[in-house]
């Protein structure tokens, strides 16, 4: 398929020069080996593997491993740089912009910023700040703003917070990263920040964690503990079908035919997770995005294209 009819990457990372400078000799996630970047090799691979545009983030940690101005600063510099990727390539690019969160106040600014002055099509977030997860009522002016601005939100899983959890000597993302999914989802449901904002248009990362094979046991909060009667959503599994999902890491046999049960035909779209997973990988996802058989040819479609650019029209050039 030529790149121009391709799919539409929603989970795609970038890795600007000044950002990984001031990373510097930091563990940015530990156990996780850090790859080298470049507009280039990004549309080299898309190219390669059939993907018209691709909307890229930064990963975790985000800029939450700087301080105050700094952490301000960095996130002003990655945004002006995803704008210049997107003067540069723009039906090629999108883009979401970082906040220096978890300054809420700063954040606003800089979200204010990124999308009336610079452009950008979106806003990422990290399932946790310190040890608030999204669900935390801190961050619900936020994200009322993000919900009626109409504004995608993605949100990429980050190490957990606590310092004590037992790791195995294996790295987060190996498997805790769908765990911490699971958890801010959790928080934002139980919490009535999904109820309140019914109209946020919420992404989550690598098929929604583990909340596919979760959800019919999240119905039961009230019933292990009616504490829970005034807090649980009235449609729990209405609720979980009303956020999108992307299937980076995740478009395989086993995964797929949980999400496809939980998910709203409208509610999947295609994510790489490139370049923390390298090139080979994305064949392995488009290969197992294209061969799956528990879509029609028409839901294929909506999945790898069609979703994306009702969330980011202006890819649709």
């Amino acid at each position: 398929m030529p790149a121009p009819d391709g799919l539409i990457d929603v989970h795609h990372h970038a890795i600007p020069p000044a950002y990984r400078e001031a990373l510097g000799d930091r563990v940015a996630i530990p156990g996780v080996d850090y790859p080298t970047w470049s507009p280039e090799t990004s549309l080299e691979v898309m190219d390669r593997h059939g993907i018209a545009a691709s909307v890229l983030s930064v990963t975790a940690p985000g800029v939450s491993f700087l301080e105050g101005t700094e952490r301000i600063r960095m996130a002003r510099q990655v945004n002006e740089y995803y704008a210049g990727l997107l003067a540069g390539h723009p039906t090629r690019f999108g883009a979401f912009a970082v906040l220096p969160l978890p300054d809420v106040a700063a954040a606003k600014d800089e979200l204010a910023y990124a999308i009336d002055e610079l452009g950008l099509d979106g806003v990422a977030m990290l399932t946790s700040y310190g040890d608030r997860y999204l669900g935390d009522p801190e961050f619900e002016p936020l994200l009322a703003e993000i919900a009626d601005r109409g504004l995608p939100l993605h949100v990429h899983p980050a190490a957990p917070p606590a310092r004590d959890l037992q790791t195995f000597d294996l790295p987060a993302s190996l498997y805790d990263f769908t765990f911490e999914t699971t958890r801010t989802v959790v928080s934002l449901l139980f919490n009535g920040v999904l109820t309140r904002l019914p109209h946020l248009k919420l992404i989550v990362s690598h098929a929604g964690g583990t909340l596919p094979f979760l959800a019919k046991r999240l119905t039961y909060g009230p019933t292990i503990g009616k504490y829970l009667t005034e807090r649980a959503p009235a449609d729990v599994i209405g609720t979980l079908r009303g956020i999108y999902y992307d299937i980076a890491m995740s478009a395989n046999e086993f995964a797929l035919p949980a999400l496809t049960e939980l998910a709203a035909p409208d509610r999947i779209l295609f994510g790489s997770d490139y370049p923390f997973m390298p090139a080979e990988h994305t064949t392995e996802n488009v290969t197992g995005f294209r061969t799956y058989a528990g879509w029609s040819e028409r839901q294929r479609t909506a999945i790898g294209r069609d979703n994306a650019l009702a969330l980011f029209p202006r890819l649709a050039g």
